[in-house]
């Protein structure tokens, strides 16, 4: 999943010769099935090795993807790929997936923002109690396994819609989701503080451009802006054309989840949570980056704002900053037109249409 400007030349690249701990690493990516952990599990198989809690680089023995459901299609084709489908919140399956001490964990299973919000106590069961028997089961190991948690920056809430959050904007979030996002980082940190497990929480903007139909994610719409004209459909938007929110492309996210979890624990230090990089283009700015990127006829876009949309999305933030993540060597997508040329080429190029 490298893309042409050499995103991920600096993973699994330039480090020390693999398994010089005598090791064997194995991989949990809760929320395997989603899209970004069906990203995650392929790049991870590409670079074939990780940090584990030994602190040398060591190869990937063995991946698990673990998910309420199978992945669409059955799963991966590698045979050190195994896809386990079950309860987030059950800690007896935890327990049977952390089972070694030579392991790390990506966390990424969430139920999504309006799904929270219509659901308060499966959102509960699902980010809260789902993520304490992550750590649990990581903080019964001996070795202070690294884990990486998917935040969010709908942790923040309560900033005026032209102020960037920070790493150190208060979490005062106005959304059930953001709300389990905010405590579960509370959980990482202290877990971290006791000496339970070594984790890394990663505040996420909207992830663009993901393939398929929209879902229950309340920013499913900032997808279908590029989306839906792409096949040749229409697309409603529900916000006005000013509205601004922090995005980034899921090549450069996958990456970074990765360059967060090779980071040396004493660079993060005591706060373990941080903004990804990210862009705030306006949707004005969205559709002119899909008019320039695009390579076929789009589909007609329509602006129709929806005043439960906008109501909703008067507590997230509108910009971020990430000078912390940038210092530590995470990286920020060039252009939105380079997120739309990249969503081309790998969903929409010739022999994804050939496939068809």
């Amino acid at each position: 999943m490298t893309g042409a400007d050499g995103v991920g030349s600096a993973v699994g690249r330039g480090r020390l010769p693999p398994g010089i701990g005598g090791s064997l690493v194995k991989v949990v990516i809760t929320g395997g099935s989603g899209f970004l952990g069906q990203l995650l599990t392929r790049r991870l198989l590409e670079v074939g090795e990780l940090t584990g809690p030994s602190g040398d680089v060591e190869p990937i023995e063995r991946l698990v993807s673990f998910d309420a459901v199978a992945p669409a299609g059955g799963g991966a084709d590698d045979p050190s790929v195994e896809v386990v489908v079950g309860d987030i919140a059950d800690r007896g399956v935890l327990a049977t997936l952390v089972d070694r001490d030579e392991v790390s964990v990506f966390h990424l299973a969430s139920m999504v923002s309006a799904g929270s919000e219509l659901d308060f106590d499966g959102a509960l069961s699902v980010n809260l109690d789902g993520t304490r028997a992550v750590l649990e089961a990581c903080r019964a190991r001996r070795s202070r396994p690294r884990v990486v948690f998917t935040s969010s920056v709908v942790a923040f809430g309560g900033v005026a819609p032209d102020e960037a959050v920070t790493d150190t904007t208060k979490l005062t979030p106005e959304t059930t989701y953001g709300m389990t996002k905010a405590v579960s980082e509370l959980l990482v940190n202290d877990y971290t503080r006791k000496g339970f497990l070594d984790g890394r929480s990663a505040r996420l903007p909207t992830v663009v451009v993901r393939p398929g139909r929209p879902n229950a994610a309340a920013s499913s719409w900032v997808s279908g802006i590029f989306r839906e004209p792409l096949n040749g459909e229409e697309c409603v938007i529900p916000v006005e054309l000013d509205m601004r929110l922090p995005v980034a492309g899921y090549r450069t996210v996958v990456e970074n989840l990765i360059r967060l979890h090779e980071l040396d624990a004493g660079a993060l230090g005591r706060d373990r949570g941080l903004n990804l990089p990210a862009l705030a283009p306006s949707v004005e700015e969205m559709i002119a980056a899909l008019e320039r990127a695009a390579d076929r006829p789009l589909g007609a876009l329509e602006i129709r704002p929806d005043p439960d949309v906008v109501g909703f999305f008067a507590g997230w933030a509108r910009d971020s900053e990430f000078g912390r993540a940038t210092e530590l060597g995470l990286r920020r997508d060039d252009s939105l037109e380079g997120i739309v040329r990249a969503y081309i080429e790998d969903f929409l190029g010739p022999e994804r249409r050939a496939a068809k």
